[in-house]
């Protein structure tokens, strides 16, 4: 087929992919087939409605297809499609017409709080070959990170008159998403790790410099800070979902279940939607069923 053809030689396409596109169009074709009762002719294709690709979608649901699966079906059978146009084949303009499955959101990993609580140890990366004012720095911006709640790149963007010392403050301002600035606590325990940090640092921080420096002084690289996490999954035997960002969202999760305020939440996360924040009820709930699951005599 000329089109598994051009898929392969001119857009590059792997031949697991293009064996895929080539069974997900005989699917739809065998369908429409049945569906539409008779032989599938270009003059057929282009009189489909969206009521008819809906059909299929629906038919290929009940056989137990997933949304993913669904999306990757609809875009070999519009990439068929828009060859054939290309080739003056006719439109199939009921595809386009179709929206494409929704993925459902997965739901953010967060640690436990034992494991959260050790990620700022030092102790745990004693034994590796760095020296002690990096070992100060990464435990500080995780630290951020599960205190406060930061993105990694909010984290890396403070200055170094952003953070309290000690007893001088315990709140920060950062800048998030949207250039939007928002107000986070700032435990004592962090100012601590930053103050010591500081103290480490062999880099001159001006005030209005940046906060985190990496090894040469420069600006530190976000891979840094997720290469040091990825140390301490090994140090303690956290699974691959333990990342940074993880931690911000074992901050949402920990307060959750101590009965944080969602709105709060909400704010102290700086999503512009509730419905974002609301996913950390799902895991909360979740991590509920799972202790009813594990401890009750009759589950």
């Amino acid at each position: 087929m000329r089109w598994l053809a051009y898929l392969g030689a001119e857009r590059r396409m792997s031949p697991k992919t293009v064996d895929a596109y080539e069974r997900d169009v005989r699917q739809f074709l065998a369908f429409l087939c049945d569906h539409l009762d008779g032989r599938v002719t270009l003059s057929a294709l282009s009189r489909l409605k969206p009521l008819d690709v809906r059909a299929f979608m629906a038919a290929r649901r009940a056989g137990g297809t997933s949304s993913r699966s669904l999306m990757r079906m609809l875009a070999g059978v519009r990439s068929f499609a828009r060859f054939l146009e290309r080739n003056g084949k006719g439109k199939v303009g009921a595809l386009s017409a179709v929206r494409t499955p929704k993925l459902a959101k997965p739901l953010p990993k967060p640690l436990a709080i034992p494991a959260a609580k050790r990620i700022t140890d030092t102790d745990v990366r004693a034994g590796e070959a760095r020296e002690p004012w990096i070992l100060a720095r990464d435990a500080a911006v995780l630290a951020l990170l599960y205190g406060s709640g930061l993105r990694i790149s909010e984290a890396l963007a403070l200055k170094r008159n952003d953070i309290p010392a000690p007893g001088r403050g315990d709140v920060i301002t950062v800048t998030g998403k949207g250039n939007k600035a928002r107000m986070v606590p700032v435990l004592a325990q962090v100012a601590r790790l930053a103050a010591e940090y500081i103290a480490l640092c062999p880099y001159d921080l001006p005030a209005e410099g940046p906060l985190f420096v990496g090894a040469r002084g420069g600006l530190l690289s976000p891979r840094i800070v997720q290469l040091a996490m990825a140390r301490l999954r090994g140090a303690l035997g956290l699974p691959e979902t333990a990342t940074p960002h993880s931690l911000r969202h074992s901050f949402a999760t920990h307060l959750l279940a101590r009965g944080g305020d969602l709105r709060a939440i909400q704010e102290l996360l700086g999503h512009a939607s509730l419905s974002t924040t609301q996913l950390y009820t799902a895991v909360d709930t979740e991590r509920l069923l799972e202790v009813y699951r594990s401890t009750h005599p009759r589950a």
